[in-house]
């Protein structure tokens, strides 16, 4: 048993590690989680969930954790590889790139804290996502 316990320990710390070694792969896994939580969101936008207040906390907190992690995944190191989608433009603008995932934070918090019901859901997420969006329109490469 606590051989067992031992290697699932190690396993999860190597894991933890590869990731942190490699900032492609780590702000992938970020972004994924957005995206989840965008179609969550979106899906209390549309009525196609029942609305769920922690959720929509869960969703912001999300958010503004991805915007204060974000920044230091994107070394120099970091412009190819791993199929990355970031365009050099990440590289070219850093500080706008820099002030465009605080202000994706900023307002993820505040949407957070202004979040009570579903009506006031359906007022701040629009916002919080447009923010989203937005960077990805200068800084990722679009699907094709």
């Amino acid at each position: 048993m606590k051989r067992t316990v031992l290697v699932a320990t190690m396993l999860a710390l190597g894991v933890s590690f590869a990731v942190a070694q490699d900032p492609i792969a780590a702000r992938k896994a970020l972004m994924k989680k957005n995206g989840d939580e965008a179609k969550v969101g979106t899906s209390f936008m549309k009525g196609e969930a029942a609305f769920d207040l922690a959720k929509a906390k869960a969703i912001f907190a999300t958010y503004a954790d991805t915007a204060s992690k974000a920044p230091s995944l994107f070394p120099d190191t970091s412009k190819t590889g791993g199929e990355t989608a970031a365009l050099p433009a990440v590289w070219e603008k850093k500080a706008d790139f820099d002030a465009k995932l605080k202000k994706f934070g900023e307002d993820a918090k505040d949407a957070a804290a202004k979040v009570t019901d579903e009506a006031s859901f359906k007022t701040v997420f629009p916002t919080v996502q447009k923010n989203c969006g937005g960077c990805h329109e200068t800084y990722r490469l679009k699907k094709s």
